[in-house]
């Protein structure tokens, strides 16, 4: 089974997110945390923990302001520093669940992937109910080629946060990029793992609207379906449409619709959509399409 890959919140475990969003995500994780102890009492492991993500979140924002001006060995040194705090606070507090989690989503943000997993499997026999732990475990196993193994940890990442939208997306992602793995188990037919993709990705997209690339997938999605829902699929399509926000995103949307429109079997509504495309960057797929009406009507 090849490598899959899965948008993680670190980044280290497919390595498509953005980085600011995810350290976003393990502040807000940290933070959350010790707010719920703090209802109790805040302890000064749970301090220490939040002032070491805070300079964790500050060292990687900065980082990534300066792109391809960063001094490598500047940083180096800085992340260093993190994993020594990191070290010393589990030693200190060996059994700090969500110490051992944001240390492990560290070591798998700087590609230190089996020590990531391996810490990360720590704070989980800590501490069995971290969503955040759940979710990048699965990336880790989807990544090393084991889809069956990885949808386990997706599936409880979602149970333990339903409303994390990443956690749909990851799960929707490894059902259809390892889908035959899961059909030859025996375990998912064709309609449920469909229907399960389609559900993840369209959960997704509710769940965070603001975020594009999400509601694209639900829409691109209609094309992995055995048994596409083409009506379906033209709606999202045109609601994107209206939440683009350049021309030719917008054109792009346009020609997605355009091709439902001919797999719907309607080439004269799909003929009038491409010819309001006229951006030059996208002539090249317009023409593509234009052909295959072509080639349909000569049949």
């Amino acid at each position: 089974m090849k490598r899959m890959h899965i948008q993680q919140l670190g980044g280290g475990f497919g390595g498509r997110a953005a980085g600011a969003a995810w350290w976003s995500a393990v502040w807000f994780f940290v933070v959350v945390a010790g707010a719920v102890r703090a209802a109790e009492s805040e302890t000064m492991a749970d301090r220490t923990l939040k002032n070491i993500a805070e300079k964790q979140r500050e060292i990687f924002a900065a980082a990534e302001k300066r792109g391809d001006k960063l001094d490598q060995e500047a940083f180096r040194t800085q992340v260093q520093s993190l994993t020594h705090e990191y070290e010393r606070l589990l030693r200190d507090n060996p059994k700090f669940a969500h110490a051992a989690a944001a240390y492990g989503g560290l070591l798998g943000k700087v590609g230190l992937r089996k020590e990531a997993a391996a810490m990360l499997l720590k704070a989980n026999q800590l501490d069995s109910d971290i969503p955040f732990v759940k979710n990048q475990l699965g990336g880790y196993l989807a990544e090393e080629g084991k889809p069956l193994e990885a949808a386990p940890y997706f599936l409880a990442a979602i149970k333990l946060a339903p409303d994390e939208p990443i956690y749909h997306y990851q799960l929707a992602t490894l059902l259809v990029e390892a889908r035959d793995d899961f059909l030859r188990s025996g375990e998912w037919t064709r309609a449920t793992l469909d229907e399960a993709m389609t559900h993840g990705f369209k959960r997704a997209a509710e769940l965070a609207p603001e975020r594009f690339e999400f509601g694209y997938r639900h829409a691109e999605s209609f094309y992995d379906l055995a048994k596409p829902d083409w009506p379906a699929a033209l709606k999202a399509w045109a609601a994107l449409e209206e939440k683009a926000p350049t021309a030719i995103e917008r054109q792009t949307m346009r020609l997605h619709a355009a091709n439902v429109l001919m797999k719907q079997g309607k080439p004269d509504y799909a003929r009038t959509l491409l010819g309001t495309v006229d951006e030059p960057a996208l002539q090249g797929q317009k023409q593509k399409l234009v052909a295959q009406l072509v080639e349909t009507a000569k049949k």
